[in-house]
């Protein structure tokens, strides 16, 4: 594997775990401040939706990163 596609795929990396935090802490922060607010239970499950497609989102582009580091 060239320096250059290890650059990449190290950027990519960077971007899932940055996705995976940001996701996470938002996710709680709705959930928490919600409840003290009395936000409808749609919402909330609005903000849960969101927040498992970024996670399947971040797992697509892990197996993505697996992938191209088993084959080099």
């Amino acid at each position: 594997m060239t320096p250059q596609e290890q650059e990449k795929l190290s950027r990519k990396a960077r971007m899932v775990s940055i996705v995976i935090a940001v996701t996470m802490v938002l996710w709680f922060a709705v959930q928490m401040v919600g409840g003290r607010i009395g936000l409808h239970g749609s919402y909330a499950l609005l903000f849960d939706f969101a927040a498992l497609a970024a996670l399947v989102w971040s797992l697509v582009v892990i197996y993505q990163i697996w992938r191209a580091r088993r084959g080099s």
